[in-house]
């Protein structure tokens, strides 16, 4: 995180798939993160209201197909920033391949990358790596749950 804990802000929002805990920072949002992660806080980090929890809201109530809300890429370079920056471009409803991801991201030999991008993303929903499957069109992994990945992709009609 590039700010002091004491500016950061957190909400939770309720989704079918469980809680989303979500975090921000006078930059931009830091983190979204699936309660089975169990991310403890720092303190001084204080509860409030979020633009991005708000999104993500209407987001699961069908009402929303893209996101607005600024992310603070402080903590993201080189091939997986440009990674993270291709998945935030897949549009509602469309999925790419890990191959895809890697070529749209700079370097279509780095599928393995790729992939850990699509792990490691600090802003899952917001920056849909429920949109990116295997080369074969499987489904691939989801730090949510293979449930909620299914579950995404049927909300934004895609076809897995």
């Amino acid at each position: 995180m590039t700010t002091m804990t004491a500016e950061l802000t957190h909400a939770t929002v309720a989704t079918p798939y469980g809680p989303l805990l979500v975090v921000a920072s006078p930059d931009g949002l830091v983190r979204v993160a699936f309660e089975h992660e169990q991310v403890e806080l720092p303190d001084g980090a204080r509860e409030g209201d979020l633009e991005a929890a708000r999104q993500l809201e209407e987001y699961f109530a069908g009402q929303r197909t893209e996101f607005d809300v600024e992310l603070d890429w402080g903590a993201t370079s080189g091939f997986r920033r440009r990674a993270l920056e291709a998945m935030a471009a897949i549009p509602y409803g469309r999925t790419l391949t890990y191959t895809e991801l890697a070529a749209a991201a700079g370097n279509p030999a780095a599928v393995r990358a790729a992939g850990s991008a699509c792990a490691t993303n600090p802003w899952p929903v917001i920056v849909p790596c429920h949109r990116v499957l295997r080369t074969d069109g499987t489904l691939g992994g989801y730090l949510g749950g293979l449930d909620m990945k299914r579950g995404l992709l049927a909300l934004e009609g895609a076809a897995a």
